[in-house]
């Protein structure tokens, strides 16, 4: 089966987010899925399988479970399939039977996304003592990706978080994550986030898309506007451009393929 790592939301090797897309010659169990992506060890592993014309069923697996939605894997995956087949749009359907529609928007891909809404919450101290924040503006939870927001108000403050993810971990139980926003404090930058997820994956995702699902319109409301640009300040750092359409997220963004090879099992 071929196999490849790409980086997302860049379009600079290594940085951006890495993910491996798995192309499935046949089903094969979720077991032997779930052994690969901890194998590879990458936050998420895609496996794609070819259904009826364009569509394909994609499944996402961290080194740990099973998500039924990853932006960044997503991302690359289609860029993989536009870049072998040469055509312009996709339909991908995850094991919830939901379909995603992606264009290939060069030197991007726009991906349409569902928008979700969020809901008020109070983060327990024991939270923000881990993560290193003394206060907040606002926060709240997606029940969708089971996913904490906290907005700060000061940008810079993002990089300079450096949480204790084991005293994160145990701050709170049944969530996948917890992302840290602010208002953009630089000329063109809309907004800026990173995301912290020891429950789910690994202890911080270097560029996550499907957070927009739900940080796209959150923010919207606040600066009044359909279409923004959003950057993740983690180490490797990450862009995307956000906006919505009716009841849909537009997310758009660059991929650098860095291998392709062969897996054998």
């Amino acid at each position: 089966m071929k196999v490849f790592f790409a980086d997302s939301f860049t379009n600079v090797p290594f940085k951006g987010n890495p993910a491996a897309v798995v192309l499935l010659d046949r089903i094969i169990s979720t077991e032997k899925m779930q052994m690969i992506a901890s194998e590879i060890g990458y936050s998420e592993t895609a496996f794609l399988l070819k259904e009826e014309n364009d569509q394909y069923l994609i499944r996402f697996f961290t080194p740990k479970q099973e998500l039924m939605l990853c932006g960044h894997a997503t991302l690359a995956s289609a860029y993989v399939l536009f870049q072998m087949e040469n055509n312009s749009n996709l339909v991908f359907r995850n094991a919830d039977y939901q379909r995603f529609e992606l264009t290939n928007s060069q030197p991007g891909v726009t991906m349409f996304f569902p928008a979700y809404a969020v809901e008020p919450f109070t983060p327990p101290p024991q939270m923000m003592e881990a993560i290193g924040i003394k206060t907040y503006k606002e926060g709240t939870y997606n029940r969708e990706l089971k996913i904490i927001i906290i907005e700060i108000a000061d940008a810079s403050l993002l990089e300079k978080l450096t949480p204790d993810f084991i005293k994160l971990e145990h701050s709170y139980s049944g969530i996948h994550g917890v992302l840290v926003t602010a208002k953009g404090d630089k000329e063109g930058i809309d907004f800026v986030y990173r995301y912290f997820w020891p429950w789910a994956g690994t202890n911080e995702d270097p560029v996550t898309g499907g957070v927009q699902t739900f940080l796209t319109p959150y923010w919207a409301t606040r600066l009044s506007k359909n279409q923004m640009v959003a950057v993740q300040r983690s180490a490797r750092t990450g862009r995307m451009e956000t906006a919505i359409s009716d009841d849909r997220i537009l997310i758009t963004g660059e991929v650098v393929i860095t291998m392709e090879g062969e897996l054998k099992i």
